[in-house]
């Protein structure tokens, strides 16, 4: 296991701390890291969920890692898969030894005369404060809290005698085989939960309080599984990467600038495959496609329980739970042994880590992004932030390209200190997230601001980004690169790191 002091912490072993310590690997050979995860496992996301069905929405040539190809015939793949994946990844570039698991990050401290962060974390199993120190520290929790979803306050809930769950900690011994069911909600988790739980279920129902739209998407890729006859492995997931990712921004773009079109053409394969005599309503948003994210179903699983009668949708608003199930404001009562609310994320930056600059306590929502992965006047520290409207691994991936690209050009100068400052007053700041989806709009107080240009503003766009990211020059400007002069403290850590580098190095040859 890695010392306590790392040129690179990295907080979060899910699918991005995982991505972000197989590029130091690779990019950075000469940096030491680590990485500090607060559960007992790797996996994040794909490890914390383990509810009936759960699956990506992204197909996994986008959300797999670009230096590894998935090799699965689903494209749409289940959550065991994804994180065997990611763990088989861990395993293969030398990363899972350099994990700490079981340690939940508190707080980070910067020093600007030791230029050094200092991080604070509380082992899970002794209950103790463990000290960490880094040149450079990188967030990769994701965005929502890992603690606990998000639960409306709904009326009459302790009345309810049967039994009420929110997926983000689904109960290992559920039964629910011949139990009436309802989930509460009409996001990823309800329409992967509805197929999943609907043969066993004796009925389950979808409450929502307004239609999402859905996408009916191939679970195998059958062009890959045909290219893998004749091509390398890796050349077969590059070409079906790039026309996944050609596919998904055409798809965005075009419910950008033509929406009616494509509301059109989603409701058309809906009722197609829903049949003639259903009720369109329960699929008929009143927003644009991709003003909230679209859900997609593989194969139309959820179509097709809904077309044989296991599964139908209430489109309404709850009134109060009653002791068998829940009251709605037309007066229909839905009975229920189990609901689920399946009413989405409680969002979170940097895993409710609290920062430090010099002794002053940061409020980020006062900083702004710069591309999308660093704020403003936070030096030497990042966070992973995917795509809303795209796969997260496909920004991952670009970001930590550009990360290491930034650590490389700080040795080849000799500079122990960057910082993004925003000194462009033509720049006008917006929110960071500009979806309507109501976990996005619950937490915006929450992030930091977006400008209104490069290289502060949030395009969603991943072939901007990649050539943002790769190719531009690191000391574009923005970036401030500075050199405070190392405090004794510093010396000793410094001395310290590279002995135990040094070490390292020699017990590993």
């Amino acid at each position: 296991m890695p010392s306590k002091h790392v040129d690179v912490l990295i907080i979060g072993a899910g699918l991005s701390g995982i991505g972000a310590a197989c590029h130091l690997r690779t990019k950075c050979p000469n940096k030491s890291f680590a990485l500090l995860e607060g559960r007992d496992a790797i996996g994040g996301t794909w490890d914390l969920f383990r509810y009936p069905g759960v699956r990506s929405d992204s197909d996994m040539y986008t959300l797999g890692y670009s230096f590894k190809p998935w090799t699965n015939d689903k494209a749409i793949a289940d959550g065991e898969s994804i994180r065997d994946y990611i763990c088989e990844t861990a395993d293969e570039y030398g990363i899972t030894d350099h994990i700490h698991f079981g340690h939940h990050v508190k707080s980070a401290d910067w020093s600007s005369e030791d230029a050094t962060w200092t991080v604070k974390a509380t082992n899970k199993k002794t209950g103790r404060s463990t000290s960490f120190t880094c040149n450079f520290l990188l967030s990769c929790t994701g965005y929502y809290n890992y603690a606990a979803g998000f639960t409306p306050d709904f009326p009459g809930r302790d009345d309810y005698k049967g039994t009420f769950i929110h997926p983000q900690h689904w109960p290992e011994d559920l039964d629910y085989s011949g139990k009436r069911v309802v989930v509460i909600g009409s996001g990823a988790t309800a329409v992967t939960l509805i197929p999943a739980m609907a043969d066993k279920a004796a009925h389950i129902t979808m409450l929502q309080r307004s239609p999402t739209y859905v996408a009916t998407v191939p679970e195998k890729d059958v062009i890959s599984m045909q290219l893998r006859r004749f091509l390398p492995e890796k050349l077969v997931y590059r070409l079906a990467r790039t026309r996944n990712v050609g596919l998904q921004m055409g798809v965005y773009k075009l419910s950008k600038t033509q929406p009616k079109l494509v509301r059109k053409m989603l409701l058309g394969l809906a009722k197609k495959q829903l049949g003639k005599d259903f009720d369109m309503s329960h699929f008929t948003p009143s927003y644009n496609p991709w003003d909230e994210r679209l859900c997609a179903v593989p194969d139309g699983d959820l179509f097709k329980v809904l077309r044989r009668g296991k599964a139908s949708v209430v489109t309404d608003h709850i009134d109060t739970f009653t002791e068998n199930g829940i009251r709605l404001k037309s007066g229909q009562e839905l009975e229920a042994d189990i609901v689920v609310s399946a009413t989405g994320l409680d969002l979170q930056l940097l895993g409710g880590t609290d920062v430090k600059v010099d002794g002053k306590p940061v409020d980020v929502t006062q900083s702004t992004a710069y591309r999308a992965l660093m704020l403003s006047d936070i030096p030497n520290a990042a966070m992973i932030f995917g795509y809303t409207n795209a796969s997260w691994t496909l920004k991952a991936d670009i970001s930590s390209e550009y990360i290491c690209r930034l650590l490389n050009h700080m040795d080849k100068t000799g500079t122990r200190q960057c910082t993004p400052r925003m000194r462009d007053a033509s720049v006008v700041e917006t929110p960071f997230l500009d979806m309507r989806s109501g976990y996005i709009q619950r937490a915006a107080n929450r992030f930091p601001k977006q400008g209104s240009k490069a290289p502060w503003k949030v395009l969603q766009n991943y072939l901007f980004d990649l050539a943002q990211l790769r190719y531009t020059k690191v000391d574009d400007g923005s970036m401030e690169f500075s050199n405070p002069a190392p405090s004794a403290t510093s010396k000793a850590a410094s001395k310290t790191a590279r002995s135990d580098k040094g070490k390292a190095l020699k017990a590993s040859a």
